[in-house]
């Protein structure tokens, strides 16, 4: 194994022991839900969205630690920023986990960071719903706040 991927293991393994951003935000914050019945991840993401920005996002739930480490590095990405540049950085993301194309939208300077730890997951396709879990249920609460 390279060192780029026990970097990359180890780097999921510390959002896993110790997540970011978890636990409920009070209301009126947006709760979403989402689950992978077929691993049993169940996930909620709170999102406290003011004036087009996510001023505050975090996440409850349990799963394995591909579900939970992913959400922990969704909430750190994400905390602080405009909606338009989450929704990119959650395309960028997907884009990464080959469940969306590259239509040419999404602005080159999106970084992942650390995220871009969650690329090995790629070799194995049933533990792609795991990691997007987070991400698609984010875009939901989005939706639902009209952001």
């Amino acid at each position: 194994m390279s060192n780029l991927e026990d970097l990359y293991r180890e780097v999921i393994l510390d959002h896993y022991r110790t997540p970011r951003n978890k636990g409920e935000l009070p209301p009126p914050a947006v709760c979403t839900e989402g689950s992978n019945p077929l691993c049993g991840d169940e996930i909620k993401i709170f999102l406290d969205v003011r004036d087009g920005i996510v001023h505050d996002v975090r996440f409850s739930g349990h799963g394995c630690s591909i579900s939970q480490a992913s959400a922990s590095m969704m909430t750190t990405a994400v905390k602080g920023k405009p909606v338009d540049a989450v929704r990119a950085v959650a395309k960028r993301f997907k884009q990464m986990m080959t469940i969306e194309e590259d239509d040419g939208s999404t602005p080159a300077d999106v970084k992942l960071g650390d995220i871009e730890a969650l690329q090995g997951v790629v070799k194995y396709p049933v533990r792609i719903k795991c990691a997007v879990l987070g991400w698609n249920t984010l875009l939901e609460g989005l939706a639902t706040v009209g952001a």
